[in-house]
Parts: C-alpha cells; sequence; structure tokens
C-alpha cells in the first residue's frame, strides 16, 4: 500500500471519461483519508504542459509522468507511455488499463470498492481502451460519449463530485438517441469525404455524430485505403489540435512527428500557433511528412556532357 501524503491539489486530464472518474475518485480517496477534499484541477493537454508545479504534495491522474510532476510526495498514476525515468514520486503505471481501472485498484485497497464502482469501472475501461471484443463495448462508449457531449466540469456539478452517480445517469438516454440518429449519417458523410494526406495516412472530416466510433466502424471495416484516420479541428483559442487513430499501432508515430504523443492507436498533438487553419494545417503536416525534393538539374544541365552541349 503506497504511503499516500495529503495532497494540496488533483490534477487530472479533461478531455474524457478516464480523466473524470480518475479526478473523482482519487478525490473520494482523499476525503476518506483526510477528511477533506483537495482542490480538482483538469487540463487539456496544451495547457498542461504550460502549467508550474509549485505545491509540495500532489496526486497526479491520467496524466503521463516527466520530471515536473516526479517530486518527492507526489503521487503519478497513469497508462501513457512515457520516455521519463521515475526519480522521486509514487508512481503507479499500467499501459494495459485505463487511469480509472489503476486509481480504483488503489481505492479497494483502503476498502472503497463497491458494486456501482465496479460496473462504472468497467465501463470505462472498455471505452477508454477500445475493448471493442466486449459484449457491452457500445454501451461502454456512451459513457465515454458523455463527457464528449457535456464536458468535464458541467458533469462534475450535475453528480456532485460524486463518481457513483455517473452510473446510468438520465442524459445517457440522449446520447443513446444520438449515437441512433447521427451515427449513421456521419459515417457516410465521413466517408465520402476523406482526404489523402501522406501514403497511409488520410484525414477525415466528422461533421455529426460521434468520431470515436465512427473512426473505429472506417478502421474495423477497411472502408477507406488508410491504415490511419486523422482528424483536425481548430479550437476557440485558434489552436488547430489533431487527432490520429489506427487499429495496429500505425497511429501513434505520426502523432510523436508532431510532437503530440498518447496511445498506440489513439493519440493526438497540437500544432504550432504560427498554424491558424484546418488548410494551413493539412499543408504543415504534409511538409513535415513529406518535405518538399529541392529541384534536379535536367539532364541536359546536368553532368560532363553539359559543359560541352553547346560547343
Amino acid at each position: 500500500m503506497a504511503d499516500l501524503k495529503q495532497p494540496e491539489v488533483i490534477l487530472t486530464h479533461e478531455s474524457d471519461l478516464d480523466g473524470l472518474l480518475s479526478g473523482l475518485l482519487l478525490r473520494k480517496l482523499a476525503i476518506h483519508l483526510f477528511g477533506e477534499a483537495p482542490r480538482l484541477e483538469a487540463y487539456h493537454h496544451d495547457a498542461w504542459y504550460n502549467r508550474e508545479m509549485k505545491e509540495s504534495v500532489a496526486w497526479v491522474c491520467d496524466l503521463s509522468l516527466d520530471e515536473r510532476v516526479d517530486q518527492e510526495n507526489w503521487l503519478v498514476i497513469d497508462h501513457h507511455a512515457t520516455q521519463h525515468q521515475r526519480q522521486k514520486a509514487t508512481w503507479i503505471f499500467d499501459m494495459k488499463k485505463s487511469a480509472g481501472l489503476l486509481c480504483y485498484e488503489l481505492l479497494k485497497e483502503y476498502g472503497l470498492g463497491s458494486p456501482e464502482l465496479d460496473e462504472l469501472v468497467h465501463h470505462n475501461n472498455v471505452s477508454d481502451l477500445f475493448l471493442d471484443d466486449e459484449p457491452n463495448f457500445e454501451d461502454s462508449t456512451d459513457y465515454a460519449a458523455l463527457v464528449k457531449t457535456y464536458h468535464f466540469w458541467n458533469l462534475y456539478k450535475l453528480v456532485d463530485g460524486e463518481p457513483e452517480k455517473i452510473l446510468n445517469h438520465p442524459l445517457l438516454e440522449v446520447v443513446r438517441t444520438k449515437r441512433k440518429v447521427e451515427d449513421p449519417m456521419g459515417y457516410e458523410y465521413t466517408l465520402r469525404s476523406v482526404q489523402k494526406v501522406v501514403p497511409e495516412l488520410g484525414l477525415v472530416d466528422i461533421p455529426v455524430g460521434n468520431p470515436n466510433r465512427i473512426l473505429h466502424q472506417l478502421l474495423t471495416q477497411q472502408a477507406t485505403p488508410f491504415k490511419t484516420l486523422m482528424t483536425m479541428k481548430k479550437k476557440s483559442s485558434r489552436l488547430v489540435i489533431t487527432s490520429f487513430r489506427s487499429r495496429n499501432g500505425e497511429a501513434l508515430p505520426f502523432a510523436e512527428k508532431l510532437g503530440g504523443g498518447g496511445h498506440p492507436n489513439a493519440c493526438g498533438a497540437a500544432l504550432p500557433k504560427s498554424v491558424t487553419s484546418v488548410e494551413e494545417g493539412l499543408e504543415y503536416i504534409r511538409n513535415l511528412l513529406f518535405p518538399p525534393q529541392p529541384s534536379q538539374p535536367s539532364s541536359r544541365e546536368s553532368g560532363v556532357e553539359a559543359l560541352f552541349e553547346d560547343f
């Protein structure tokens, strides 16, 4: 059992259910151990890498271990690949489990498990790792879609910071309806509009529907010539964000070339601030992956023969 210190803050990933559930589970553990709830902060990746780490004690979940969080008395629970070698922090890590499952296993060491949390954590693990051979895969992805649809802090308020209240939440009925109505329309449009970026990589536009499920369907059915599919969107901050999906680990190298990361088959990257539109982003990625070659002199202008061509 880890020697846990009372955290000043819990830091988690804002973008998905795994980050929300991980943060709420650790908040529940902190209340149990220390009698009060620490503040909870959630970050998208671009904001996360700009955060200064000034706290003496913090718990971090669903965010990669790096030198900034590798501090004495810090707890880091994550499942993303990292190049950093742990030195000081307590690090709980397993790439084959979601961060939510890793946090829940820690809670159960303190007797905080329950049938409700067992079910919710299972849904999160299936959706976050995209375990599509699980019989309840569609139901699990509906849970993940809650955060994508209604966003982290809105759901946090609706469940009063209590993870158990996510289970069987009434908003799931809305998500199920959206899946049945929107996903087929989104799939058909996306299939017609896919663009070649470079060999092996296609860009898709998904105007409606659940992007994760639509991308998964395109890849499993091999409906396009590409082993990796990419989405790109411009955020309100003017930052252009890319997301990559694949079936056999082809996605991650693309994200890493753009300075991003994630899982082998689900990852992403933020493009430089100089890139201000999807069109510019597409050109930037093409030039980065396949730099333009300098023009070669024609055979008439090259070689020893050219020296005597006009004589």
